[in-house]
Formats: structure tokens, C-alpha cells, sequence
């Protein structure tokens, strides 16, 4: 009973996640139909509420566009399936050239997919279920800007919450930097190659949430661009959106670091012990730097922290160690100046804080 009552829980958390989505989709689609019903007087107006809904919800962040595609490709397709339907009837190979004609010409006016998929499933349409005479092929035009325009109304006025992905997928992005951070730390401290090549093995995975993230953030754009309501949000969107590119140089930077200490563990080459105090700093800035972009606070105590954790960086942290302690020592300074750009201040400052990276300390000399 347990398993049914968790099952139904992340079931209701995945629909309220998509429950603005889905109500406008529903008001768009309704909304376009009365529009092109009765301020257009068009009797059977299909492509006003499907072009609403299609602008609302397949893809997030280029519904401009959509609207233009929408139009071009319902224009496409009515057009070559209007003419060609009233010269040669209807049937499976008539739809066959149809179909092919209208999404070829679609794909030469332009390389976007939903031009070319509007196309084809009008001509679809104009074959099947809305033959030439039934409807007039400039009505079905104007349908299509209908609901273009109005899945943008809705979209404008009844806006999602433009940081909800980005807090969401922002914290996943953050949780495996500080995972790979924490987990290499650990098998420094330890000597342990196993658990090196694990952290690894994980961060490399990392690359789908910062592109998820990269997505959330262009959805958000979007809608602080066309909702006055949420214009608010905008600074708070600035702020993940330069995080997000800095931390994804840090997430690479910390697989090269990870690679490098692997080869260390797995050669028996000396790691000195501050390396990995140094990475639990570095993770615990991480972890303030998402605390504070969550709240909508410019990160200020994220960036103390790593320049507390960037002092160690220095030639002094690694001794007379090997090459891979010296290459491990570079990436920590990477990281560095990464997470201080991710604070949002600017390349020449990240790297002017780090310390002098200072002299390797010289044996004492003997005196013959």
C-alpha cells in the first residue's frame, strides 16, 4: 500500500509541475475557437484552437517564432492541398503527393521542423477531413494566426513562474558539482581509486542537467520578455543564466581534476592531504552559491568563500609533489575562478583574486 501511495505522489508532483502548461493550453485553445467562431464568423474554425495549443505547448522558449511557423506552414500546406486536392480528388495516392509536395516546399522555404510538420498534417486535412469548398483556404490562414496570437495572449497573461525550472534544474546542475567536488575529496583523503573512478564515472553524466538547465532558462527568458507580471524576474534569471555557463566550465574542469587524480591513485603517486581540504571548501561554496541564487540574493557569501578556499591554491599546497599534483593544483585555480565568475564578477577580477601561485619550495642546499 505504501508503494501505491508513493507511486500516486510523484504522479499528483509531476502533474502539478505541468498543471499552468495544461490550463493554458485549455483556455488558449477554447478562447481561439470563439474568437474565429464568432468575431471571424469562420463556421468550422480547426486550425485557431490546434494552433494554440501547439504554440503553447511543444516547445518552450522560441514561441515567436512558432507563431510564424505556425502560419507559414498551415499556409504551406492548405495552399498546395487546395489546389492540387480540386485538380485531382481525394484518396491514398493523391494524399501520398500531397503530403510529399506540401512538406517539401515547406522545407525549402525554411529548415524549421514545425513548418514542415504544419504542412503536411494541413495537407493532411485539406485531403481528408476539410476538402476544398468545405472552408475557404484564407479562413484557415487567419485560423492559424488566431491562435498563434492568442497562445501568446495567454502565455503573456497567464504566465508560469519563470524561475520554477530555474531553481529546479539550477540545484540539480549545483548538487553534482558539489557531488563530484565532495566525492573526490574523499578519495584523495582516502587513496581510493575505486571511489575516484566513480566520481567519474557520475560526473561525466553531468553534461543533460546543465542542458536542461540552458533550456529552463531560455522557457524563463521568454516569459519575462512577453508576461509584464513576471518582468520582475528578470534580474534573478540574469543571475542563474551567467551562473550557468561558468558552472559548466567548472563541472568540466573538476572531470579533468577527477581524471588527473585517478591517474595519481592508480600510479601510487603521493596526493598531498590539503589538496583535498581544498576541494571540501570549494564544495561548500557550491553549495552556498545555489542557496543564495535560490533565494534571489546576489551571491556574495558564495564568493567569500571561494576565495577563502582559493588561498590554498598555491604552489605551497602540493610541495615537491608529481605531475599530476601539479596538474590537480592548476585545476583547483580553473575551478576557482569559474565558480567566482558563476558570483557574477568578471574574468579579469576572478583571476586578479587568486593568489600568487608562488615558488616550489627548494631543497636545502649542503655545504661541502
Amino acid at each position: 500500500m505504501h508503494r501505491v501511495w508513493a507511486e500516486l505522489e510523484r504522479r499528483l508532483k509531476r502533474w502539478q509541475r505541468t498543471a499552468v502548461p495544461i490550463v493554458q493550453c485549455s483556455l488558449a485553445a477554447g478562447i481561439a475557437w470563439l474568437v474565429a467562431f464568432y468575431v471571424f464568423g469562420h463556421p468550422r474554425p480547426f486550425f485557431a484552437p490546434i494552433a494554440a495549443v501547439i504554440c503553447l505547448g511543444v516547445s518552450f522558449g522560441q514561441r515567436l517564432r512558432r507563431v510564424g511557423e505556425l502560419v507559414v506552414g498551415v499556409s504551406v500546406g492548405i495552399g498546395v492541398g487546395d489546389l492540387l486536392i480540386s485538380l485531382i480528388g481525394s484518396g491514398p495516392w493523391q494524399i501520398t503527393l500531397v503530403v510529399a509536395l506540401a512538406m517539401s516546399a515547406a522545407v525549402l522555404l525554411d529548415s524549421g521542423a514545425v513548418i514542415a510538420l504544419q504542412a503536411g498534417s494541413s495537407a493532411v486535412l485539406v485531403a481528408t477531413l476539410l476538402p476544398p469548398g468545405e472552408t475557404g483556404g484564407l479562413d484557415r490562414m487567419v485560423d492559424a494566426l488566431i491562435g498563434g496570437v492568442v497562445g501568446l495572449l495567454v502565455a503573456g497573461l497567464l504566465p508560469a513562474n519563470p524561475l520554477t525550472v530555474a531553481h529546479r534544474q539550477g540545484k540539480v546542475v549545483l548538487e553534482e558539482l558539489e557531488r563530484a567536488l565532495r566525492g573526490v575529496a574523499a578519495a584523495v583523503r582516502g587513496h581510493d581509486a575505486a571511489k575516484c573512478a566513480d566520481v567519474l564515472a557520475k560526473a561525466r553524466e553531468s553534461h543533460k542537467a546543465v542542458e536542461d538547465l540552458r533550456t529552463g532558462l531560455a522557457a524563463g527568458a521568454e516569459i519575462a520578455k512577453i508576461a509584464p507580471i513576471r518582468w520582475r524576474r528578470r534580474g534573478h534569471l540574469e543571475r542563474y543564466k551567467t551562473a550557468a555557463t561558468a558552472v559548466d566550465y567548472a563541472l568540466r574542469n573538476t572531470r579533468v581534476l577527477v581524471r588527473r587524480a585517478l591517474a595519481a591513485l592508480r600510479d601510487d603517486e603521493p596526493m598531498p592531504a590539503g589538496v583535498a581540504d581544498v576541494l571540501d571548501r570549494l564544495a561548500d561554496a557550491v553549495r552556498t552559491l545555489q542557496a543564495e541564487l535560490a533565494e534571489g540574493r546576489e551571491p556574495v557569501k558564495a564568493r567569500e568563500e571561494i576565495y577563502v578556499a582559493a588561498r590554498g591554491a598555491t604552489l605551497a599546497l602540493i610541495g615537491d609533489a608529481g605531475f599530476s599534483s601539479r596538474v590537480v593544483l592548476a585545476q583547483l585555480r580553473s575551478i576557482a575562478v569559474d565558480l567566482l565568475l558563476a558570483t557574477g564578477i568578471k574574468r579579469n577580477d576572478a583571476i586578479a583574486a587568486l593568489p600568487p601561485l608562488g615558488r616550489r619550495p627548494q631543497p636545502p642546499s649542503t655545504v661541502e
